[in-house]
C-alpha cells in the first residue's frame, strides 16, 4: 500500500507541476513564443486534444473525431470595407474569376466572409490575405458563438497569407501538421463556413501537391524583362505550390482548414477552380509547412524574410520555354542569367546549367524550387543539383537577403514608354546560344505581350534580335542607348526567327 500511494503522490505533483510549468508558460505567449511553442505547450498540457482513433486510409475512416477536434477551432471571419476599399476588391474578383470565393456587392460600404483557423491559445488566427486584405473591421465569430474584433497582425500577399489576432485566451486550436507527408489518395477534410453556413465539413481526398496555377501575382511587373514563370523563386509575385483535393470548398472556405484524419493542419484553404464561382471539385490549400515559416516572420518581425537563390530561370516543363532555349528536356529549371553577387553565382552556377533537384528531390516544375526557397531564411543554405554537359553536380547556395527586383539591366525613363510598346521581354544570349544561331551579337525573346508590336508583327518567343537601327545589340542596356539616341521615330530591328530564317523589320514609332 505504502508503494501504492508513493507512486499516486508521484503522480499527482508531476502533474501538478506540468500544470503549473504550463500556466507560467501561458502568461508568457505573447513574448517569448513561437507558434510551434505554443503548440507544443497545449497540446503538452491537453493530451486529450490530440488523440485520435483515426486509421489509414486503407482501412475504414472515422472522421468524428477529427471533425470535434478542429471545428471549435475554425472561425467565421466578416470584414467591412469602404467604397474606395471595395472598388480595389472587385477589381481583385475579376481578376481572379471569383477563384477565391470572396462575393462582394459593387457601391457603397460593403462586407466580405471567409474562415480562419486558431492556431494559438492567446488568439492568433491564420487566414487569407484576400480575406482581410484592406478591411477597415474584422469581426470573428467562433464556433460557440463568441464575437470578437480582429487586428491584422500582418500579410504576406505573395503567399496569401495573413496572421490576425483577437483579444482572448484559453482558445481552442488545431495541431499543425506535416504537409511534407501528406500523399496523394490520402483521406482530408475541409473546413470552413461557405455561403456563411458556420462550421461546415467536407470529406474527401488528396488529388495533388505542388500545384502551380499563376492566380497569385498573375499580372508581371512590367519593369521586369523575365516573365514571371522565369524568375528567381523569391522574386516571383505569388509563391504556388497548392495541395489540391476534392473535398468540396466554397466560397466563404477562404482561409479556412484542410486537415488529415488525424485532426492536424496540413493546408490553409485557398482557392477552387470553377467556372460557376461554386465548388466543381477542385480545390486548393496552401501547405502548412510554408504557412508555419511566414507565421513566424510576421509574429517577429512584422514582415516575411526570404532569402533568394540568384537566378532567373526557365521552367522546362513549358513546352515554349523550352523550345526557347534549345531544350529536348520536359522538367528541371533552365538556368537563364546569375545575379551579380547571388548565392548562385558565388556557389558555381553557371547560366545553362539545369537545375534538376533540391535537397535531393526531383524538380519537376518551378514550384519544386519556389515552395523550398520560401521556408528558408536569408543566410541559410540549400542544396541544388544541376545538370551541366550531361553530368550532375551539386552546389550549396547561400541565400541572400532583400532580394532587389532582379533586372538584367536598367532601363532610362526615356526609353519606358518604347519599350511597352514593342511589347516583348529579353535577355543576354549565352555562348551556346550564340553558337547555335551562328551570331556574334543578340538578345533573346523571353516572352510577347499581346498588343504589342513584336505581337502584330508575329516576332514570337525564341526570337534573336541582333541589331537595332544596324546597331549590335548585347544585353538591354545596349537597347536602352539605341532606342533613346534614334532620330524620328524610326526603327529598325533585325533579327533571326527560332528556326534559323532571319527577319528586317522597320517601325515608324509616334
Amino acid at each position: 500500500m505504502k508503494k501504492v500511494g508513493l507512486t499516486l503522490l508521484t503522480a499527482f505533483v508531476g502533474g501538478a507541476m506540468a500544470l503549473g510549468v504550463y500556466k507560467v508558460m501561458e502568461n508568457k505567449y505573447d513574448d517569448s513564443l513561437s507558434i510551434e511553442d505554443k503548440q507544443k505547450v497545449y497540446f503538452a498540457s491537453n493530451k486529450s486534444a490530440a488523440a485520435s482513433n483515426m486509421v489509414s486510409s486503407a482501412g475504414s475512416v472515422d472522421f468524428t473525431q477529427a471533425a470535434a477536434d478542429v471545428t471549435p477551432a475554425v472561425v467565421y471571419i466578416r470584414t467591412t470595407y469602404s467604397s474606395k476599399s471595395n472598388d480595389n476588391q472587385d477589381q481583385f474578383e475579376q481578376m481572379f474569376g471569383q477563384m477565391f470565393g470572396q462575393r462582394m456587392q459593387p457601391r457603397g460600404p460593403q462586407m466580405a466572409s471567409g474562415s480562419g483557423v486558431i492556431i494559438s491559445p492567446d488568439g492568433y488566427i491564420v487566414t487569407n490575405n484576400h480575406v482581410v486584405a484592406k478591411a477597415e473591421k474584422i469581426q470573428i465569430t467562433t464556433n460557440d458563438h463568441r464575437s470578437f474584433e480582429a487586428k491584422v497582425i500582418g500579410t504576406d500577399p505573395n503567399t496569401d497569407l495573413a496572421l490576425i489576432k483577437i483579444n482572448a485566451t484559453n482558445m481552442p486550436i488545431v495541431k499543425l501538421g506535416n504537409s511534407d507527408a501528406v500523399r496523394v489518395g490520402e483521406w482530408v477534410l475541409a473546413v470552413g463556413n461557405p455561403f456563411k453556413l458556420n462550421s461546415t465539413v467536407t470529406a474527401g481526398i488528396v488529388s495533388a501537391k505542388g500545384r502551380n496555377l499563376g492566380i497569385i501575382g498573375r499580372n508581371e511587373d512590367e519593369d521586369n524583362p523575365f516573365p514571371v514563370s522565369q524568375r528567381e523563386p523569391s522574386l516571383k509575385k505569388g509563391i504556388e505550390s497548392f495541395i489540391q483535393t476534392d473535398a468540396a470548398i466554397n466560397p466563404g472556405n477562404s482561409g479556412g482548414a484542410l486537415v488529415n484524419t488525424a485532426g492536424e493542419l496540413i493546408g490553409i484553404n485557398a482557392a477552387i477552380a470553377s467556372h460557376t464561382g461554386s465548388y466543381e471539385g477542385y480545390g486548393f490549400a496552401i501547405p502548412i509547412n510554408l504557412a508555419k515559416k511566414v507565421l513566424n516572420d510576421i509574429k517577429k518581425y512584422g514582415a516575411v524574410k526570404r532569402g533568394y537563390v540568384g537566378i532567373n530561370f526557365a521552367d522546362l516543363s513549358e513546352p515554349e520555354a523550352a523550345k526557347s532555349v534549345g531544350s529536348d528536356k520536359t522538367n528541371g529549371l533552365y538556368v537563364n542569367s546569375l545575379v551579380d553577387g547571388g548565392g548562385a553565382k558565388q556557389a558555381g552556377i553557371l547560366p545553362g546549367d539545369i537545375i534538376v533537384k533540391v535537397e535531393g528531390n526531383p524538380v519537376y516544375e518551378s514550384s519544386d524550387l519556389q515552395e523550398r526557397v520560401a521556408r528558408l531564411q536569408p543566410g541559410d543554405k540549400i542544396n541544388l543539383t544541376v545538370l551541366r554537359n550531361g553530368s550532375e553536380k551539386s552546389f550549396d547556395v547561400t541565400l541572400k537577403a532583400d532580394a532587389p527586383v532582379e533586372r538584367t539591366a536598367a532601363v532610362s525613363k526615356s526609353a519606358t514608354e518604347l519599350f511597352n510598346k514593342l511589347g516583348a521581354s529579353f535577355q543576354p544570349l549565352t555562348a551556346a546560344q550564340k553558337s547555335k544561331f551562328r551570331v556574334n551579337s543578340g538578345v533573346l525573346v523571353t516572352q510577347v505581350r499581346p498588343g504589342g508590336i513584336f505581337a502584330d508583327t508575329e516576332i514570337p518567343v525564341g526570337s534573336v534580335i541582333t541589331s537595332i537601327n544596324r546597331q549590335p545589340v548585347n544585353s538591354i542596356s545596349d537597347m536602352d542607348k539605341v532606342i533613346t539616341s534614334m532620330r524620328n521615330g524610326r526603327l529598325v530591328i533585325s533579327g533571326n526567327y527560332p528556326d534559323g530564317g532571319s527577319f528586317n523589320n522597320v517601325f515608324q514609332l509616334q
